[in-house]
C-alpha cells in the first residue's frame, strides 16, 4: 500500500512541475553548451569593416553565396516571412541546390521582450519558417537544421525599437 501511495505522490509532483505554456507543439532546441561558444559573434564586435559573410568565416562558419544577405527579419511577435526576403531566400536555395553536401543552420532569434521559454519557441518557429521556405524552393530538408537561440544571442544590445527590430531574425549559417 505504501508503494502505491508513494507512486501516486511522485506522479502528482511530476504533474505539478509540468509547464502550462503552449507553443503549438514546437520542438525547442536549447544549445547553450560549449558548442554555442564556438559559434559566438564576439569577434564581430571588434571587426566593424567586414561584411556579414566575412564575419561568418571568423566564427567557424563557411561562406554562403557571394553578395547575398543571410538574415531574415521578422515583425514583432511574428514568424511570417516578409516578401522582401523572397529574393534572398531564392539565392540561398540555388546555392544549396548546387551542392547537396552543403549544410546550413537556420538560427532563430528574438528580441529581449517575453520570457525565456516563449522566446525559445518563437525563435524555433522563425527558423522553421525559413526551413519550410527553403524546402519549398527545392532544398533537401537533410541539408538544413533549424535551431533557436531565443533572446540569448542579440545582434544589438539596445532597448529601443531599432535594436529590437535587429534582434527579431533568423540567420542562415553554413557549416
Amino acid at each position: 500500500m505504501k508503494k502505491i501511495l508513494l507512486s501516486m505522490a511522485f506522479v502528482a509532483v511530476l504533474a505539478g512541475c509540468a509547464s502550462g505554456v503552449k507553443l503549438d507543439e514546437v520542438q525547442v532546441e536549447d544549445r547553450t553548451g560549449s558548442s554555442v561558444a564556438n559559434n559566438s559573434n564576439s569577434g564581430a564586435a571588434n571587426v566593424s569593416s567586414l561584411n556579414a559573410r566575412d564575419v561568418a568565416g571568423l566564427n567557424g562558419n563557411k561562406p554562403g553565396p557571394a553578395g547575398v544577405e543571410s538574415v531574415v527579419y521578422f515583425d514583432y511577435d511574428s514568424f511570417s516571412i516578409k516578401s522582401e526576403s523572397q529574393a534572398m531566400l531564392e539565392a540561398h536555395a540555388r546555392f544549396l541546390r548546387e551542392d547537396r553536401t552543403r549544410k546550413a543552420a537556420l538560427e532563430g532569434h528574438t528580441d529581449e521582450r517575453g520570457g525565456r521559454e516563449y522566446n525559445l519557441g518563437l525563435g524555433q518557429k522563425r527558423s522553421e519558417a525559413v526551413r519550410r521556405a527553403l524546402v519549398a524552393l527545392g532544398v533537401n530538408d537533410a541539408q538544413l537544421e533549424a535551431v533557436s537561440y531565443g533572446k540569448e544571442k542579440p545582434a544589438s544590445t539596445g532597448s529601443d525599437e531599432a535594436a529590437f527590430a535587429k534582434n527579431r531574425r533568423a540567420e542562415i549559417a553554413y557549416r
